[in-house]
C-alpha cells in the first residue's frame, strides 16, 4: 500500500487544471514612470511581521521519506532567498513523535519556517506542534471537501467551530487560516473576522487539486475535479473585505505576473506549492534559488512598468477581466 503523502506529490505534480483564472485578467501598462527601478519596493506585512518579500513557499507535504527530501531541498531555497516556508500539515509527526521529516532548521538556521494543521485537530495538539516547531506563524487549514473525497477522511465536522474558536482563545501564536485549493467564502472569512481571526490564505481553484487527488486515490468523482473557486474569483468576491483583513492568495500561480495580479486585487502575499514543488524535482537546489532570485526582480521590473513604487500601490492598478471572469463580474470589465 502507497504511502498517502507520496500519493498526493505524485498526483499533484501529474494533474493540469484545464482552466487558470489568471490568463482572463489584464493589467493596464503605465507608459510614463514615476520611480527608478531601484526604488521599487517589496517588502510586505502580515501575521503581525515584516516580510522582505511579497510570496512564499506554502505548505505541501512532510511525513514520509520522499516529503523529508522534497522538504530538505524546499528548506535550503528558502533560507538561500530568504522566504518564509510553510512545511506541510504537521499531524504524522503528531501521530508519531520519532517522525523527524519536519526538522529543518538544524541544517537551515536563518529559514523562517512556519507550519500547518489541520482545524480537526484539538487546541492541546495545535499547542504541541506549536511547541515542537516554534514556527513564526500557524497555519490552520480547512479542508472540508478533501476529507469528504478522502478514503480515510474526516465524516465528523461539528468540533471545527468550537476549534477555530479555542485556537485564538488559547494560542499566543499568530494564525492564518488557509483553505487548500477550493477557495475560501467571504461567509467563512466573515465569522473567522467575528471570531478574532485577521489573517486568511484563499487558496483557490487552479493548481494543485485535491479534489482529483483524492479522487484517484478512491471513489472516483471527477464531476468534482473542478470543484470550488479560482483564485482571482475568490478575490474578486472579497473585495470588501481586503482592506479589514489580511488576505494571502495561492492556488494556481505560476510566475511572477500572476503574484501581481493577486496583489493588485488585495492580496497582501502569495504562497506557491506545485510551481516550487515543480522546480525542485526538475532542478538542482542551486539552479532553484537563482529562478527564484530571478522572481524578486521580475517583480520589481513589473511593478515598475505598472508605476508603484510598494505593494500597496498595486490596489490602484487597473485591470481588464475576460472569458469567465468577465462573464461572473460583469461590472468589473
Amino acid at each position: 500500500m502507497t504511502n498517502r503523502k507520496d500519493d498526493h506529490i505524485k498526483y499533484a505534480l501529474k494533474y493540469e487544471s484545464p482552466y487558470n483564472a489568471f490568463d482572463d485578467m489584464e493589467l493596464i501598462h503605465t507608459s510614463l514612470p514615476t520611480y527608478d527601478l531601484a526604488e521599487i519596493d517589496l517588502s510586505t506585512h502580515f501575521a503581525g511581521q515584516d516580510f522582505d518579500f511579497p510570496f512564499y513557499i506554502n505548505a505541501m507535504t512532510g511525513g514520509s521519506e520522499k516529503g523529508r527530501a522534497v522538504n530538505r531541498k524546499l528548506a535550503q531555497v528558502a533560507a538561500a532567498t530568504g522566504l518564509v516556508m510553510v512545511t506541510g500539515s504537521y499531524s504524522a509527526a503528531l501521530k508519531n513523535p520519532d517522525d523527524d521529516s519536519y526538522d529543518f532548521r538544524s541544517e537551515n538556521s536563518d529559514l523562517l519556517l512556519a507550519t500547518n494543521i489541520g482545524i480537526d485537530k484539538s487546541v492541546d495538539l495545535a499547542q504541541q506542534t506549536l511547541d515542537q516547531m516554534n514556527p513564526i506563524f500557524l497555519q490552520v487549514h480547512l479542508n472540508l471537501m478533501q476529507e469528504l473525497l478522502m478514503p480515510e477522511g474526516e465524516r465528523e465536522f461539528r468540533s471545527w467551530k468550537k476549534n477555530l474558536t479555542d485556537y485564538i482563545d488559547r494560542l499566543e501564536s499568530p494564525l492564518i487560516l488557509k483553505e487548500v485549493g477550493f477557495g475560501m467564502d467571504k461567509k467563512t472569512i466573515s465569522f473567522a473576522i467575528s471570531k478574532g481571526y485577521k489573517t486568511f490564505d484563499i487558496s483557490g481553484r487552479g493548481g494543485t487539486s485535491f479534489a482529483y487527488i483524492e479522487n484517484q486515490r478512491g471513489d472516483n468523482r471527477s464531476y468534482l475535479n473542478e470543484w470550488g473557486q479560482t483564485t482571482l474569483q475568490s478575490l474578486l468576491n472579497l473585495q470588501d473585505l481586503v482592506d479589514e483583513t489580511e488576505i494571502l492568495a495561492s492556488g494556481g500561480v505560476r510566475h511572477p505576473l500572476d503574484m501581481v495580479k493577486c496583489l493588485v486585487l488585495g492580496a497582501r502575499a502569495v504562497g506557491l506549492s506545485r510551481t516550487v514543488l515543480e522546480l525542485v524535482e526538475r532542478y538542482p537546489v542551486d539552479k532553484v534559488i537563482s529562478i527564484i532570485n530571478g522572481w524578486k526582480d521580475d517583480l520589481r521590473l513589473i511593478m515598475c512598468a505598472l508605476d508603484c513604487r510598494t505593494i500597496a500601490e498595486l490596489r490602484q492598478v487597473d485591470y481588464l477581466l475576460y472569458g469567465r471572469l468577465a462573464e461572473a463580474n460583469p461590472q468589473k470589465k
